[in-house]
């Protein structure tokens, strides 16, 4: 009798088993983890107050642009933004580079989406580090351990769709 117990308790631990997704499993998985924890680590000793930036620009574009994200105390109070390179080719009624502050935070369209790192970390393991078929993810942690790479690219894709963030810098914010 009792065989016949651990048998079908077998089967269903098993069939459990097999019946999860792969679609819910991690890329990077120990190289997140440690990022993750090297994140805590700053975020107390910065007392949650930091600035990162991030790249962007196009491979059929002669110029790129960068967004400063200013966080204070878990706060996003600041979002800045600069074409870099060669911005000749820009229209004159295009600014060049803007401020938004806290009150107006993800007002202008262009420009990386103002984020908290908690939230990037969030997305990092919610979104773009899920193995999924048909598409390469990347993880890379060069900020001192935090995050400065993630997200993934679809096969076949032939310019500018990666799916994540890119982070040039990250580094505590002392507010004056």
């Amino acid at each position: 009798m009792k065989t016949k117990i651990y048998f079908i308790a077998l089967i269903l631990i098993t069939s459990l088993m097999s019946s999860c997704s792969a679609d819910d499993e991690l890329n990077y998985e120990n190289d997140f983890g440690k990022s993750q924890k090297a994140w805590l680590h700053f975020k107390q000793s910065s007392a949650n107050s930091y600035q990162y930036v991030v790249p962007a620009g196009s491979v059929f574009l002669a110029y790129g642009w960068e967004t400063t994200i200013t966080v204070s105390k878990g706060k996003i109070i600041q979002r800045y933004f600069k074409y870099t390179g060669n911005t000749e080719s820009i229209p004159d009624n295009v600014p060049l580079e803007w401020t938004e502050g806290e009150n107006e935070i993800n007002t202008h369209q262009s420009g990386a989406a103002a984020l908290t790192l908690d939230e990037i970390y969030n997305k990092a393991e919610k979104e773009w580090l899920i193995k999924r078929e048909g598409a390469t993810v990347y993880f890379e942690a060069k900020n001192n351990g935090l995050i400065s790479s993630c997200g993934y690219l679809p096969e076949g894709c032939m310019d500018d769709c990666f799916f994540g963030i890119r982070i040039k810098s990250i580094q505590s914010y002392n507010p004056k």
